[in-house]
């Protein structure tokens, strides 16, 4: 495998402040629309087991896990503790800043899904956390990541910035190559169509996944 062709600067954002002194505060807001939301649900529903394990990277107080869904343990891992406390659809959680240690705190082989929801823009060292994803999940098990448009500009890495919609798949589907151990990548536009009732367009919803190597 050749290095990843980033650079630091890649990578910079407007707030270099410790990520954990910008999550300190909850934030209990949604970050698309509920036309999005229900897409990524939809996605979710397509994509993940119907049993077994699955681990919300980057969580918050809300994982947009479909209804149906009936898995037997949903593992959180993010920056505010009471976020994930009001995690109705979360059976443990786990306060870990990946940015600052990309280690996943499970051990190998240990879910069988991992999804990652419009968060995918504020990792600075994403290669390193693809490749520890691969690490606890199970053989061709998907990682499922999805983005908007929305986001919190300075925390979001300049390359994410200065990209547009299409590139960002392709971003992210070098965020799976580099790191090793995945295949079967996959970037779908998945935005809710408009319903005719308003002249606003809604959030966008696109996803790009792939499967760990079996």
């Amino acid at each position: 495998m050749s290095e990843p062709p980033f650079l630091p600067e890649h990578f910079r954002r407007q707030d270099e402040r410790a990520d954990a002194l910008f999550y300190t505060s909850a934030r209990m807001v949604t970050h698309i629309d509920d036309a999005a939301i229900e897409a990524a649900r939809r996605l979710y529903a397509e994509l993940l087991p119907e049993e077994g394990t699955i681990l919300d990277l980057m969580s918050s107080w809300k994982s947009h896990l479909p209804d149906t869904a009936a898995p037997r343990r949903v593992a959180g891992l993010g920056m505010n503790e009471a976020e994930m406390r009001e995690n109705g659809q979360l059976d443990e959680y786990h306060v870990h800043d990946v940015n600052s240690e990309p280690r996943l705190p499970f051990d190998d082989d240990t879910f069988d899904s991992a999804v990652m929801t419009v968060s995918v823009q504020y990792l600075i060292k994403p290669v390193e956390v693809f490749a520890e994803v691969a690490r606890v999940l199970r053989k061709d098990a998907p990682f499922v990541v999805t983005y908007s448009n929305r986001l919190f500009p300075e925390k979001a890495v300049a390359f994410w910035c200065a990209a547009s919609a299409d590139q960002r798949a392709r971003l992210i589907g070098a965020y799976f190559h580099y790191a090793g151990g995945w295949g079967q990548i996959t970037a779908q536009d998945r935005s809710p169509k408009p319903d005719g009732t308003s002249g606003t367009p809604g959030d966008p919803l696109h996803a790009v996944w792939a499967r760990t190597a079996s």
